[in-house]
């Protein structure tokens, strides 16, 4: 952990969508808190690979907060690769060296897998230990939550080889259930907007995506490619429904992508946004300043409550649409 003092003491004016930008994206240090014109972060590993100078391999606190290069890298602040290390060639323009980083979204995913792996495993051992206790507490919650997913959405949903995937999907709720929970905790581990990048939920539909394909039935690649329609629609000449019903393939890992992605973002904005007011008044009078501050730190105390219901929410629903999506895909042919 380190702390550096800022050599501006120059007021800048206040910008909430930077702001806002900031606190949601990745980043290549944990930043803890600031007192005064101190930053207090945890710099974390920068891994690259230059086509000019080869690996390198140093930690993020040698750019004092991206203010300055290191070996000719620098963190960009302004164009395409805004926020990420760059370096310029020997035209001058600036390129992006093979990154693989241990970032702020890497190592909180890393730190949220392991709670989750201990978690499961811990449980598993007491089950194991007490078959015939009755689980109280955190135990009695996860199984709740797990035996609600599994008879309520996966067993209707999948039909009668659903136990073939409940590993997975059960997998994938408490995953994204827990990474939403540890996105709303303000200080270090929590705070990382790990859900709402959309690499991981990028991941997580392409899971969703090959199983859903690799695991359905020779009818459902039927009624995709030979749909129970007039032949015209589905003649080499004009093949509208095939197309369609292949676009369809393509479009479900999308909207479980995007759903998830765009709803965590929200949350963490409007949260922000919430509390960006405390800046904007703080200049118009005491009165106003001490209301509206009060007023914003309600609202965002508030938000915070919602986004529990909301990151319980999202996990639901991209389990229950991948349970419907595998349902889908397991359909059998239909006798007369």
């Amino acid at each position: 952990m380190f702390a550096s003092n800022s050599e501006q003491e120059t007021e800048k004016t206040f910008k909430p969508a930077e702001f806002i930008l900031d606190h949601i994206g990745d980043a290549y240090e944990w930043h803890i808190t600031t007192v005064g014109h101190t930053h207090i972060s945890i710099p974390l590993p920068v891994i690259l690979y230059s086509g000019e100078s080869g690996f390198h391999i140093f930690f993020a606190s040698v750019f004092h907060h991206g203010e300055e290069a290191y070996k000719g890298f620098y963190i960009a602040k302004e164009g395409d690769y805004k926020g990420k290390i760059v370096e310029k060639n020997a035209a001058g323009a600036e390129i992006r060296p093979f990154d693989i980083s241990l970032t702020k979204n890497a190592l909180s995913l890393l730190i949220n897998s392991a709670i989750l792996i201990w978690l499961m495993l811990y449980l598993a051992k007491w089950y194991k230990s007490k078959p015939l206790e009755a689980p109280r507490g955190l135990r009695g919650a996860v199984e709740m939550l797990a035996l609600s997913i599994q008879d309520d959405i996966i067993k209707p949903s999948i039909g009668k080889d659903y136990r073939k995937f409940t590993p997975y999907l059960l997998t994938v709720f408490f995953f994204i259930f827990l990474n939403n929970l540890m996105g709303l905790i303000p200080i270090f581990p929590g705070g990382a907007n790990t859900t709402g990048n959309i690499a991981i939920t990028f991941v997580l539909a392409i899971c969703t995506f090959l199983i859903v394909n690799i695991f359905g039935t020779r009818e459902y690649w039927k009624e995709i490619f030979s749909p129970d329609v007039p032949g015209w629609l589905k003649s080499p000449v004009f093949p509208l429904m095939p197309v369609l019903e292949f676009f369809g393939v393509l479009t479900k890992p999308f909207a479980l992508m995007i759903r998830l992605l765009a709803n965590m973002l929200a949350g963490h904005s409007g949260i922000l946004a919430f509390m960006c007011l405390i800046f904007f008044v703080a200049k118009m009078g005491a009165g106003i300043a001490i209301g509206m501050t009060t007023v914003s730190v309600l609202f965002s105390i508030f938000m915070n409550f919602l986004e529990i219901l909301v990151a319980f929410i999202q996990a639901y629903v991209f389990v229950m649409l991948s349970a419907v999506f595998i349902g889908l895909a397991r359909v059998e042919a239909h006798h007369k």
